[in-house]
């Protein structure tokens, strides 16, 4: 036996234990309260079945304060919804390597034009919102618009549009 637990690199008294029977197999840890929770967790789930144990933690604990009881913490009311399979499945969503066969620099001028927005907000509360047209081989900003206090509209687009191309290919 002593050459058999050296090979294993476990201690002769556990490996005699185990051969012998008497060595008993350990459990799953659970307190006597946890069936108490369980219907309550599984209302819960049944009711809302997109929520993860957090956001059901803390459904749970609003219940059991309203009721005067103490607060669940969130490791036990993940451990019996793992041990009650009520937890929401894994996604591992395989996503294919992204190729980039194409020009990321435009080789001259007038081959590609980019466009953005964004707006921000001034110390006065009032929102500025801005679009514009860049070309992508000088990065030069060939239209843009910008407007307080509303959005920037699909007649304002075309203008920039239209401003666009009358700049570089001439109107």
């Amino acid at each position: 036996m002593k050459v058999v637990a050296e090979t294993l690199g476990v201690s002769r008294s556990n490996l005699h234990a185990r051969m012998s029977g008497s060595a008993k197999p350990r459990r799953r840890y659970h307190k006597a309260q946890d069936a108490a929770l369980l219907p309550m967790i599984g209302a819960l789930v049944a009711a809302r079945p997109t929520y993860g144990y957090h956001r059901i933690t803390a459904l749970l604990n609003r219940r059991l304060r309203a009721d005067g009881a103490a607060p669940a913490n969130h490791k036990r009311v993940h451990r019996i919804m793992q041990a009650h399979g009520l937890l929401l499945a894994r996604t591992h969503a395989e996503r294919p390597e992204r190729v980039q066969d194409g020009k990321v620099v435009a080789i001259r001028s007038n081959l590609r034009w980019c466009s953005d927005g964004f707006e921000f907000t001034c110390w006065n509360r009032e929102i500025i919102r801005g679009a514009f047209i860049i070309g992508a081989h000088d990065r030069e900003i060939i239209s843009w618009r910008a407007v307080a206090g509303a959005g920037i509209s699909g007649s304002d687009v075309r203008d920039m549009m239209l401003e666009t191309v009358e700049a570089r290919f001439g109107g």
